[in-house]
């Protein structure tokens, strides 16, 4: 695994942060926006520039933020599980995104017909010039593609690496997703008017919205010929999607969609409700997610395990919580312990559900882990006990 977000830039300062209770969530330094003093964001303490060095990339790259985070997440994994050639098995990279290179075409586009430096950053635009950076940077050429299903994008790219590796055409696939923060992420959730201008409050009676988050996190799945000697991290036993089908930006009622993207994924992991041990729920702090989503959990679940939403800690990283998510799933595997919900109060009325508000020792063979996007885009991770 490998990852760098607002409470680490390291898979260890993660574990480090989320045994603390240590939020990372402030106030955004790194580029200039009127809203900077009336939000609150999940931002990586790093300039590009010291990205660029970490990676002793050439100073005239035009690699985008996106890029950047993920290469920095990438190359983390891949020390961890001990690989220095992608050439000894059929190894693929999928990679989720929501913003591409929209940082670099917002802060050139207003001279984009006068400056060269304009001129650099148009091929790095599209969603699919980050998967390819990161695919370039590391020589993956088998197989490269990206996902781009809103905030389920890493979730699915997890997803597709499975079934690919199950159906035996790749033997190690990449998968993750990387997102930074922008002008444009920012303004377009503010016309939404779900940005929290505090800390925020997953599945609290009074939550306020969500707070913005940037990221990059991957994990390398394996075959078992593939994966050889090496220590198993976690099973990835279950998946589902669906669509809700309901609205563009909002869940039903009654969560249809994540009912259905969690049912199946226990279908797939020959798993019944009783035996998820956690959920790490997508839990955003908005007034529609975190009523769906208990809606949902409610209707799937009789008795409802213990749960909790770490967006507090990091922000909602869009495209990439899926995988920042499934980190921090296996993560509470190995420390077996349920990390908090930060700054709940009061129970949501008419749904009553209460979510572990301290770190708490735990006995967890089974983490499902939520990841719900706009459009509809649901998915639905399970993680399992080696």
């Amino acid at each position: 695994m490998g990852i760098i977000s607002a409470i680490g830039h390291t898979v260890e300062d993660h574990r480090t942060s989320l045994m603390a209770s240590k939020s990372g969530i402030s106030t955004i330094s790194n580029f200039k926006t009127a809203h900077a003093n009336s939000i609150k964001v999940g931002e990586i303490k790093k300039t590009n520039l010291e990205l660029s060095k970490a990676l002793n990339l050439p100073e005239n790259h035009n690699y985008t933020r996106t890029a950047l985070l993920g290469c920095i997440a990438v190359k983390e994994a891949l020390a961890q599980a001990n690989i220095s050639d992608v050439f000894n098995y059929k190894t693929g990279l999928i990679s989720a995104t929501t913003v591409g290179g929209m940082d670099k075409s917002e802060l050139h586009f207003p001279d984009f017909n006068s400056s060269k430096n304009a001129e650099k950053y148009i091929s790095s635009h599209h969603a699919g010039d980050s998967s390819n950076k990161i695919a370039n940077y590391f020589n993956i050429t088998e197989f490269v593609t990206t996902i781009s299903t809103a905030c389920s994008s890493a979730t699915n790219a997890i997803m597709l690496g499975a079934r690919l590796i199950r159906s035996g055409q790749l033997d190690r696939v990449i998968v993750g997703g990387t997102d930074p923060l922008c002008k444009f992420t920012i303004n377009g959730f503010k016309s939404l008017m779900i940005l929290s201008d505090e800390i925020c409050a997953p599945f609290d009676a009074n939550r306020k919205g969500l707070n913005l988050g940037e990221a990059g996190a991957f994990l390398i799945l394996e075959s078992e010929r593939a994966r050889q000697d090496k220590p198993v991290l976690a099973y990835v036993s279950g998946y589902g999607n669906a669509n809700d089908a309901f609205h563009q930006t909002a869940s039903s009622e009654n969560g249809d969609g994540a009912f259905l993207a969690m049912q199946k994924a226990l279908k797939l992991a020959k798993l019944q409700p009783e035996h998820i041990d956690y959920i790490n729920a997508h839990g955003t702090a908005t007034v529609n997610n975190d009523s769906s989503e208990s809606a949902a959990i409610k209707r799937l679940f009789t008795q409802v395990p213990k749960f909790s939403s770490t967006k507090a800690f990091t922000g909602h990283t869009l495209a990439t919580a899926g995988a920042v998510e499934a980190i921090i799933s296996i993560l509470a595997i190995q420390e077996q312990a349920v990390f908090p919900n930060l700054n709940f109060k009061n129970p949501i009325p008419e749904l009553g559900l209460i979510p572990e508000t301290k770190l708490v020792s735990a006995k967890i063979n089974h983490v499902l882990s939520n990841s719900f996007g706009f459009g509809g885009n649901c998915s639905t991770l399970i993680l399992s006990k080696a």
